[in-house]
C-alpha cells in the first residue's frame, strides 16, 4: 500500500471525532451542517532519518443551514502527516508563520477624497479566496494581509507613504510597505488611518459590514497575527470572513475552528469607512 493511502486511511479512522468538532461548533452558532465534502491533494514528499513526511492540502467545503436559508463555507488547508514503519505516526496542520516580526508604520495624513466599494472589496475577495493574482506577489506561508491589502484597494482605499516601507500604505511595482504584507503593522496601521477614511474601530463583531476588516492577536501577546476581511452576515448578524493563509471562504468570524486558535485570542474590528 502507497504512503498516500496510509494517509487517507488515517482520515477515515479520524473522521468521527473531526466531524463530531464540526457539528458541535455549527449548534453553538444555532446552525445546522447538511453535508461535508473533504479533497486531498498531496504536494510534496520527502524522508528524513528514516521518517517519510508527505505534505498535502485539505479542503474541506461544508454545506450549512441558517435558519432557512443555505451557505458554503470552505478552508483549504497545508497539512503533514509523518510516517514510519507503514504507519501514520502523527499529522497535523502546518503551522502558520508569523510574518517578519513587529513593524511601527508612520500614518500619513495626506489622503484624499474617495468612495470605498464595499461590493468591489468583496467581489475581490471572493475571486481570489482560493488563488493569487498575479499581478501581485504571493507569500505561501503568509498571504493573509498582502490578500487583505489586495482587497482594500480593488475598493479604492487610497495608497500613501510609497516609497518608504515603513511608512503609509502602498504596493507599486512589486514593491510596498511593510503594512501592506505584515498583520502586525497592518493592524496598528488601521487603527491610525480608519478615521481618515471616515471609519473607525467598532467594539464588536456584529457592527461590522462586508468589506470590513477583522484582525487576531491569536496568542493574546501582543503581536498580531492574521486578518480576515467580511463577505457577508449569518442570520444572528455575526460575520463570515475570507481569508488567506489558510485559503478560507464564508467562515465564521471568531476562528474557534483554527489551529492557531487559543482562549486568549483578541480581536479588533475595523469598520473601513462610513
Amino acid at each position: 500500500m502507497s504512503e498516500w493511502n496510509l494517509v487517507y486511511q488515517y482520515w477515515q479512522s479520524m473522521w468521527a471525532h473531526h466531524l463530531h468538532t464540526i457539528y458541535s461548533l455549527q449548534q453553538q452558532r444555532q446552525k445546522r451542517l447538511k453535508q461535508v465534502d473533504l479533497f486531498a491533494k498531496q504536494r510534496q514528499e520527502s524522508r528524513k532519518n528514516g521518517q517519510q513526511q508527505i505534505g498535502y492540502q485539505l479542503h474541506t467545503k461544508l454545506l450549512i443551514e441558517d435558519k432557512g436559508t443555505y451557505y458554503h463555507e470552505e478552508i483549504v488547508q497545508d497539512r503533514t502527516a509523518y510516517l514510519e514503519n507503514g504507519h501514520v505516526i502523527a499529522e497535523q496542520p502546518n503551522p502558520i508563520n508569523k510574518g517578519t516580526g513587529q513593524r511601527e508604520i508612520e500614518v500619513t495624513s495626506d489622503f484624499t477624497r474617495f468612495y470605498y466599494d464595499r461590493r468591489a472589496a468583496v467581489q475581490y475577495a471572493e475571486r481570489w479566496w482560493n488563488g493569487a493574482n498575479p499581478a501581485y506577489p504571493f507569500f505561501e506561508e503568509d498571504d493573509c494581509t498582502n490578500y487583505i491589502s489586495q482587497c482594500l484597494r480593488a475598493g479604492g482605499i487610497p495608497m500613501t507613504g510609497m516609497p518608504n516601507r515603513s511608512k503609509g500604505w502602498w504596493y507599486q511595482d512589486y514593491q510596498w510597505s511593510y503594512s501592506w504584507s505584515v498583520a502586525h503593522s497592518f493592524r496598528w496601521y488601521l487603527s491610525g488611518a480608519v478615521a481618515g477614511w471616515n471609519g473607525g474601530e467598532v467594539s464588536q463583531a456584529s457592527d461590522l459590514w462586508p468589506g470590513d476588516v477583522i484582525c487576531y492577536d491569536f496568542q493574546g501577546d501582543g503581536r498580531w497575527d492574521h486578518n480576515t476581511i467580511v463577505v457577508a452576515k449569518d442570520s444572528n448578524n455575526q460575520p463570515l470572513v475570507n481569508a488567506h493563509t489558510n485559503n478560507s471562504r464564508n467562515r465564521y468570524w471568531t476562528y474557534e475552528d483554527s489551529a492557531a486558535w487559543t482562549p486568549a485570542c483578541e480581536y479588533r474590528f475595523f469598520r473601513i469607512s462610513d
